[in-house]
């Protein structure tokens, strides 16, 4: 059964205000927030679900659902920005680890180094 994700009068966004116990009957009421993978359509739900089962081996992903490694990556970026995640980046790693260092031996200001690494962080 599929979790409405959008309000069928008005097209808003939805929220979980009362679950219940299957054994107790307990009764839990609030606003709870839907997780992000409840706004995925079905074929990027199955790729997840495929990905995740492949353990992420793109190689795997290929062969599972017969698409090339360019698609499979493709598909990933666009899951990753879907799901709004933040992708770590190597890159960005190393030129926090180059600010720190230039902080470390006096070519920056303490000041610099923050604006430079606020900048990394986008």
């Amino acid at each position: 059964m599929n979790i409405p994700n959008k309000c069928p009068s008005c097209e808003g966004k939805l929220f979980v205000t009362q679950m219940s116990c299957s054994e107790c009957e307990t009764t839990i009421n609030g606003q709870y927030e839907l997780p992000q993978t409840v706004y995925l359509n079905s074929e990027d739900e199955n790729f997840l679900k495929v990905f995740l089962a492949a353990r992420g081996s793109i190689k795997e992903v290929e062969k599972r659902l017969g698409i090339s490694y360019p698609t499979v990556k493709s598909r990933l970026e666009a899951l990753v920005k879907k799901l709004g995640l933040k992708v770590f980046d190597e890159d960005v790693k190393k030129k926090r680890m180059d600010i720190l260092e230039k902080l470390e031996t006096g070519e920056i200001s303490s000041h610099d180094a923050i604006r430079k690494i606020k900048e990394l962080e986008g």
